[in-house]
């Protein structure tokens, strides 16, 4: 056999960050998202699982966030500290990842997550951003774009709702009531509805979101140097909504609630 004809083997550079292995797999199986562009796509929606706080992969994940926030570490990557069946049993992440204002690199590598937190919105000196073949993460928070130093990012592309390459869908939003929220427990919600269990603040303000005429909607953004996200915001007036930035060219160009009504540019190559 000739040289030319060997094939060239690469690496698997997040090894060392998909943990160790272990009896059952790590994921759950998704379909949400229709991966071939010439196939009519399916309605989405949200995933509807809430944590299982007496998990012991959650509550092994609150120890490590607890670590990494006491020794100011750079690189966090938690997964690799869990079990195959503990990284099955963690679907999004606690609110104490504020805490780790150190951390650069966040790692995610093949997580089961179908949620991020908006608290990763305090991770200030957040610079890489690795969810990478986490199948069932198609969207994060608005809060994300508060990550000022946030330029590296690595995902799954064809996983998130709004890519490019075969524009999926983008779950639909609730109509903001004409009466407001009154009587809504911002503390108790349907994640297979709101996106989230619960809803404390602003997207783009911070103010508290209790009592307001809470409107939701999507906007697709550079969100760091790499990709275009697909993002939810929690506004808590008019106001805000009008005060989010122009969507990326090649993307729906107005923040919209989703649903299969929303008109999408066709899909093929990528944006600049």
């Amino acid at each position: 056999m000739s040289e030319e004809s060997n094939p060239q083997v690469f690496s698997n550079r997040w090894a060392e960050a998909a943990g160790p292995g272990g009896l059952g797999s790590p994921l759950d199986l998704c379909r949400c998202i229709q991966h071939i562009s010439t196939r009519p796509q399916r309605p989405t929606r949200f995933h509807r699982e809430r944590q299982d706080t007496t998990a012991p992969g959650w509550i092994r994940l609150l120890e490590l966030v607890e670590e990494a926030a006491a020794d100011g570490r750079e690189v966090f990557k938690p997964l690799a500290e869990l079990t195959a069946e503990q990284r099955r049993q963690v679907v999004t992440l606690p609110p104490t990842i504020a805490k780790l204002t150190s951390v650069k690199h966040l790692v995610l590598y093949g997580s089961n997550l179908v949620r991020i937190p908006p608290e990763i919105g305090a991770m200030k000196s957040l610079e890489e951003f690795t969810p990478y073949t986490s199948y069932r993460l198609h969207w994060f928070p608005y809060e994300i774009t508060r990550c000022p130093n946030l330029r590296r990012s690595t995902v799954s592309t064809r996983a998130i709702y709004g890519n490019y390459k075969t524009r999926p869908p983008f779950p639909p939003l609730p109509a903001a009531a004409t009466t407001g929220t009154q009587g809504v427990d911002f503390e108790n919600l349907d994640p297979g509805v709101r996106g989230a269990a619960a809803i404390r603040t602003c997207s783009v303000c911070d103010q508290c979101i209790k009592g307001v005429n809470l409107r939701q909607v999507w906007i697709s953004l550079w969100a760091s140097g790499a990709d275009v996200l697909p993002l939810l915001v929690n506004a808590c007036s008019t106001t805000c909504v009008e005060a989010l930035p122009s969507p990326a060219e090649g993307y729906v160009q107005t923040p919209h609630a989703g649903g299969l009504s929303v008109g999408q540019p066709p899909a093929g190559r990528r944006p600049r």
